[in-house]
Parts: structure tokens; sequence; C-alpha cells
């Protein structure tokens, strides 16, 4: 009879290692987040790493050498410096520190680690001795005091040096972000300021990173970095008194709210939604076709210089299948133009605005001394490839469908998109319109205007004053005039513009919400946001309380309410983020912004009873209210309609696009209610004007503010007094 066999050991070699910091001369910190690599090398490998050593080769000579061996597993530091690989065979490893190195030559990167036995536990250490040193600086008054220790309202100037003549970056990839209470002011974190306010001891910290090392010939990565904790401690002594003659006065302000790279994000979706204006639209419109020069500040020039080239590139790609049509085929081209180029928010050069974004950070009382294109890039976006970057948001969809590839597009077939994939452009720099922009344009009668125009345009009668006189009986609009061709195409192209009952269910589709009336009856959506209006005004609701706190120096306002209603609304967001959502709200954009257009040709003054004496933001909108009047419809106005599209739309495109899901400290949150204030009171006033409801009031009505605007615009109308 045969022994059984014994069961092979399983391989339990252990290799514990730690990585530190020296940040004084007795000081030592661990590093977290390490990049650790273990490597199983042959033989003749180690023997090649031992002649390189003995020969004193260049760190650069020694990655050549040890980057083409195969990696057996990587791992990183945790808080407090250790990492572990386990389960090892017997036989030598290499442990390497594959991050950004302090900048002493005898630093050794590549550790060779011996595995004897099946119960070894062998241990390693990696000491970093950066060059890098904070120099404390007090200041009183301006004025540079040289004493070693501070006073009760000096200004505390951090400033991070390697102290080494000649060497202007000793570190590629490393960079520095100072501790609170600091702050920085120079570029990459390199001098801070902090105000002392009490005696005592305290410190003066900066946290140091260190970008992981990626292959030959690739940029490092600035969010794959590893870290630590260099501090200084301060002393305070009270200061001397001072005599004070005169009167005294107290002044109390609000505390400035700590910075959060998404302010960057932020700031573009402000910057574009003002460039999609009409305004803006009009004057590009007018410089194409009417040979005007406009003043375009510098911040927009290139991007205006964009804008006539991508019309150039459409206008000839771009034809209409009925005859006397190139004025609106022109006008259509210039217009989808002008959307594509200024929605893309995430689009290079970014459209900052320098001292205006800094002077709007200021009003909201938000650090505006930040480089917000280098905050935007380094450290809110997320690294696609070795060249992109996307939002993190997206970066989460993405990392959902890793199988997935991206689809590069090609030129040559005019960035058609037929192979199976994702989109590159819609994840790198997706169109940010909002739907809801439509919405309120539509509910302000902008699309029934023209409708009107344009049944009269063909002599059809209005049925909706039956035997009674036409009210636009005296439109003739002669044929001597481009309105009059322009009035043509838009009629001829009625077959190709999406219908009002197209854009009803998409309304349903992304917010629940839809139109009342005549031409959308037998509503029968197969997916409806109808938690969406709800979820929005809660969170409306629960500024008001966070702005009344906020006002109140001496309170510290709670922006936990804000953070979970943020994060209700851009759940319910994302769920109505398909099918028709990539292309519907840019193409309903440029229709109406079409119609805008056309209602500001001075020819609609002749038949148009307009009151000049009403300062309209935008010149379309006297038509819309004129015809309004004439038709007895709704007598709200068409700029409260207005301000809710422009409105809405920032604020709806702040919360699906930032990564709320995954925020849990209210901070950002509290960036948000301060950032986005005026958009959200505006649209509070807004709403109270259009609808009734008062989302600003103490009293709040539930039932009330869950009503579809649709059918509160209808109840406002029937109770509207009528002229007999």
């Amino acid at each position: 009879m045969t022994k059984p066999k014994a069961a092979a050991a399983v391989p339990s070699g252990k290799i514990d290692v730690t990585v530190r910091a020296r940040i004084s001369d007795n000081r030592w910190v661990p590093v977290v987040h390490s990049h650790l690599l273990l490597i199983h090398p042959s033989d003749a490998d180690l023997k090649q790493l031992q002649q390189l050593r003995a020969a004193r080769a260049s760190p650069d000579e020694m990655r050549r050498l040890v980057g083409g061996w195969p990696v057996l597993r990587t791992s990183h530091t945790g808080p407090n410096g250790h990492a572990r690989f386990d389960g090892l065979e017997m036989g030598s490893y290499i442990v390497a520190y594959n991050n950004v190195t302090p900048f002493n030559e005898d630093f050794e990167r590549y550790n060779v680690v011996d595995i004897l036995n099946n119960d070894t536990r062998a241990e390693m250490e990696f000491r970093l001795e950066p060059p890098f040193r904070l120099e404390p600086v007090f200041y009183a008054n301006g004025d540079n005091q040289d004493r070693p220790h501070g006073l009760v309202g000096d200004t505390l100037w951090v400033t991070v040096s390697h102290g080494m003549a000649g060497r202007q970056n000793p570190m590629p990839g490393t960079y520095y972000v100072p501790e609170p209470p600091l702050q920085s002011q120079a570029p990459k974190g390199v001098k801070s300021s902090m105000r002392l306010n009490a005696t005592g001891s305290t410190e003066a910290a900066v946290n140091v990173f260190m970008a992981a090392l990626e292959p030959d010939g690739e940029t490092p990565d600035p969010h794959d970095a590893a870290h630590y904790r260099a501090s200084e401690p301060i002393i305070v002594d009270e200061s001397s008194p001072l005599q004070v003659a005169g009167d005294i006065t107290t002044h109390a302000s609000r505390t400035e709210a700590e910075w959060r790279p998404v302010i960057a994000h932020w700031t573009l979706i402000r910057n574009s939604a003002e460039a999609l204006s009409f305004n803006n639209y009009q004057q590009f419109i007018d410089h194409l076709f009417c040979a005007n020069t406009p003043d375009v500040p510098e911040f927009e020039r290139e991007r205006f210089g964009e804008k006539e080239r991508a019309f150039r590139a459409l206008e000839k790609r771009r034809a209409l299948p009925f005859s006397d049509s190139d004025s609106y085929r022109v006008l259509k081209a210039a217009t989808e133009a002008f959307v594509m180029v200024n929605c893309g928010v995430l689009r290079s050069p970014y459209a900052f605005r320098g001292q205006d974004d800094a002077e709007y950070l200021d009003r909201r009382d938000l650090p505006d001394d930040r480089k917000l294109e280098e905050e935007l890039v380094r450290r809110y976006l997320t690294s696609l490839d070795q060249k992109t970057r996307i939002l993190p948001y997206l970066a989460l969809i993405r990392s959902k469908l890793p199988d997935v590839r991206i689809h590069m597009g090609h030129k040559e077939h005019h960035d058609a998109e037929l192979c199976a994939g994702f989109i590159r452009e819609r994840l790198v720099n997706p169109c940010m319109m909002e739907l809801i922009w439509s919405y309120w344009q539509e509910e302000g009668m902008l699309v029934q205007t023209m409708n009107a125009i344009a049944r009269r345009f063909q002599n059809v009668r209005s049925i909706a004053h039956g035997s009674g006189p036409d009210p636009l009986a005296n439109m003739e609009v002669d044929m001597l005039r481009p309105l009059n061709n322009l009035l043509w195409g838009f009629v001829q192209d009625e077959q190709h513009r999406l219908s009002v009952v197209r854009r009803n269910y998409e309304y349903d589709h992304h917010y629940g919400i839809h139109l009342d009336g005549k031409a959308v009856r037998d509503f029968r959506p197969a997916d409806s946001r109808s938690k969406f209006i709800e979820a929005f005004h809660n969170l409306l609701r629960q500024l008001m309380p966070f702005y009344r706190q906020d006002d109140d120096t001496t309170v510290k306002a709670d922006a936990f309410p804000i953070l979970n209603a943020l994060k209700e609304v851009h759940l319910i967001l994302s769920q109505g983020a398909h099918n028709q959502f990539g292309d519907l709200p840019s193409t309903a954009r440029i229709e109406m912004l079409m119609q805008q257009w056309m209602l500001a040709r001075p020819e609609f003054r002749e038949f148009l009873p307009t009151r000049l004496m009403v300062a309209h933001p935008e010149p379309w909108m006297d038509r819309v209210d004129a015809m309004k009047k004439i038709q007895g419809w709704s007598d709200t106005s068409i700029a409260h309609f207005r301000d809710l599209a422009m409105f809405g739309e920032q604020l709806l495109l702040s919360i699906r696009y930032s990564h709320w899901s995954d925020v849990y400290d209210p901070t950002e949150a509290f960036a948000w209610a301060r950032f986005w204030r005026p958009q959200a009171q505006g649209y509070m006033h807004a709403y109270r004007a259009v609808t009734g409801v008062d989302l600003t009031s103490e009293t709040p009505n539930p039932k009330l503010e869950a009503t579809m605007p649709s059918v509160l615009l209808r109840q406002r109308l029937e109770a509207m007094p009528r002229i007999a």
C-alpha cells in the first residue's frame, strides 16, 4: 500500500515595506500612497543590476533596465506608511519605489530582498530625504518682523524652499498643498499665509505630493501621487497693548468659503451659458451676414473665430430639399455652429474670463486667488488616457463599462460616428445644455408666437378667434426684404423641425414636466421623472434658511440639508440622461434661437404693436409680449420665462455634471450654494412671478410646490380677467 503524497506547502513568505520622509534633523513622517512594485528577477537580471550599481550607473539607466522586467504585483502604502507583499515563494525579489524621488543621488530606488523559506518575514524601508524645508516669516502691518516667534495679529507667511542655488525645479512632478488655515498665495502652493489669532503653540503644515512615475515618454499622473505632511511648530505670544484714541468701531464679515476645485468647472458652466445668450448669438449672426464688426472681449476672440470656422465647414454640408431657401439654410448652419462651439465647456482653450471670474467669486465670498485652469486640469478632471482628462462623473460612468472601447472618430467622414463603442467627444467635451431652457421658452409662448406668424404668412385664419377679425390681419411682409424669404424657408422646413409633441415627451422624460393644451392631448409617456419637481423645489427651499444663516456673521451656516437635496436631484437627473438626451436639447436650442432672431427683426414693428418704453433685456421679447396681448394669452411677461430658462439651465448643469453621489463633506455643497446664489434666487423670483408659487416663504406648501408648472399656468390664465 503506497503512502499518500504530502500536500505542497502554500507559499507564505512576506515582505513588509515602510516608506518615510525626513522633515527635520530627527523627525521622520510616513509617506502615504507610495506606489510600490514587486519584481521577481532571474539570476541573470540580478547580476546585471549589481553590475550597474558597481559602475554607479545613473538613475535613468537603472530605471531603463528594471523597467523592462515584468512586475509581479503592485501596492500602495497606507496612512502609516506601511505596505505588505505576502504569499511569496522562496527566491530573490526586488521592491521598487515608483514615485518621484528626493533630490539626492544616494537614494536607492530598487532594494533586493531574499525569501529563504515559507516562514520568512523580511522587512525593508525606503528613507526619503527631500531637500524641502518650511521657512516661516512673520509680518505685522505689511513689515517683515525679524523674530523667532509670532504675535497675535501677525500674518504668518510660509515658503516651501529647497535651499539649492541654481536648482529651479529639483523634483519635477512634485507639488504642494497647504493645510488649512494656511491659504495658498502662489502657484503650486510654494507660498502660503495665515493670520495668527490666538496665543499658544500651533503649527503650519504643507502636504507634499510626489507623482507616480510613468513609462518613458509619458507624463506623470498627479492624481496618483505619494504624499507626506511637512510641518513647522509655531509659537504665538500676546501682542503688546497699544493705546487707542478716538472713536472705536467694529465690523463683522462673513468668512470666506473653503476652495473646491469644482468651482473652476462651475465657472466654465456659467461662462458657457452666458456665451449661448441671445445677445451674443445676434452679435455673431450680424457679423457673419450684415458685415458688422462686433466689439468682442479679448477672452472671447479666439472662440468667436472658432464659431466662424465651424460655420464655413457646416455651410458646405447642410442642404434643404426645397428651392429659394439659401437665406434660411445659412442661418440654420450658422446657428448650429454657434451652439456647438459654445456648449462644449471643456473645449480648449478653456473659456475663463480672468478678472471677470475673479470679481464674481469675490462677490460670492469665495477664494479668487487661484489659477482656475490649473485647478480644473490638475485637481478636478480625471485622466482618461495620457493626454485626455474628463469630468469625474463621466469617469465613473466610463468605469462601469471598462470592456467598451472608446471610438476615436474619423475626420474624413465629417465626424460621423458609426462604430460600436463610446463616442470620445461626448466623454471628453460633452455639449452642456439643459432642455429646461427650451421648456420655459415654450411656456413663455415663443414657439406659439412664431407658429401664429407662420400660419398668417400662409394666409391661414386664426381658429381661436372664430368669425371675428384675425389679430394678424395687418401682417403683410413684402418680398423686397430678407424677412420674407426667411419666413418662406421657415414654413417650408416645418417637416424637419421638432414637433411640439416630440419636445413634450422629452420634457417629461428629463424632468417629469410637460405642456398643457390641445396640441398635446392623449399624452402617454413611457418613462417620467415624476419626483423631479418636488426634489428640485425642495433644494431651492433649503437654500433660503441657508442664505439667512450665511448672511448672519455670528452663525456658521449648515450645508448638510443642501448636500442631501443636491444628491437627490442629481440622481433623478441622471436617470433621464438617455435616448434623445444627446441630440434633442441642442436641436431644440438651435430652432428656438432662430425663432428669436427672426422675431428680433425690425420688420415686425410694422404689424406687432410693441411697447418701446419697456426695457426688455433681449430685442425679441417685446414681439412675444405683443403677440400675447393681441391673442389674449397670458399677461405674464416673457422676461420672467427667459429668467427661468437661463437660471434653471445653469443650476441643473452644475448638478447633473458634478459627482454628487460620491460627496459626503458639506463643504462642496456650501460652496455650491454661495456660487449659484444669484441664479437660485433669480429662479425663485421668476417662478413666483410666473406661477404665483413663492418658494421663499417661511411656510411651505408641498402640494402646490409639487404641482406641474403648466397646470399652474393654465389656472392663472383661466383666472385672468377678460375684456369684452
